[in-house]
């Protein structure tokens, strides 16, 4: 059973504290990779929830190597999200309050998934042609990375 699943066993849907991990990686063009999400079809940064027993570094190269297939190497910190604005309540009812950690990434290796369960598509884009479907959660910190704001930015 994983942590959050065990976890809810004990407090059903109460909001609980849980660390998000993405990573925005850039190929030698300095594009950004985005995921094409399954649940919400639209374009987010790779990344996920933390384990027990993982850093943040090893949920961001475990997340990004389930989603897009990539092996990533240097990370660099971006920047970490937390507070009222980061809390969600998810579809089956339950509450969280998010801590989220993002980093960047141009050290990559392997060859990019077709398609699984949470990956329609991979693919990397311009930062002056974003998609406009951009997933909603994601748009602060894609907001912060064009606004070029000093890093690690703290929100």
């Amino acid at each position: 059973m994983d942590y959050i699943n065990y976890l809810r066993s004990m407090v059903g849907h109460e909001k609980v504290i849980m660390v998000a991990v993405g990573a925005m990686v850039f190929n030698e063009k300095e594009e950004l990779l985005l995921q094409l999400r399954s649940d919400s079809r639209s374009w987010g940064i790779p990344g996920g929830f933390m384990e027990l027993n993982e850093s943040v570094r090893e949920t961001a190269k475990r997340e990004v190597f389930e989603e897009t297939g990539i092996t990533m190497g240097e990370l660099s910190l971006f920047g970490i999200y937390s507070g009222p604005s980061r809390d969600k309540t998810f579809s089956n009812g339950d509450q969280a309050a998010l801590v989220e950690v993002f980093f960047k990434c141009t050290d990559y290796s392997g060859k990019f998934i077709e398609q699984n369960e949470e990956t329609l598509e991979n693919r990397f884009f311009p930062l002056t042609d974003l998609p406009d479907n951009l997933f909603i959660e994601h748009l602060p910190v894609i907001n912060d990375l064009l606004s070029e704001k000093k890093i690690p930015v703290v929100g």
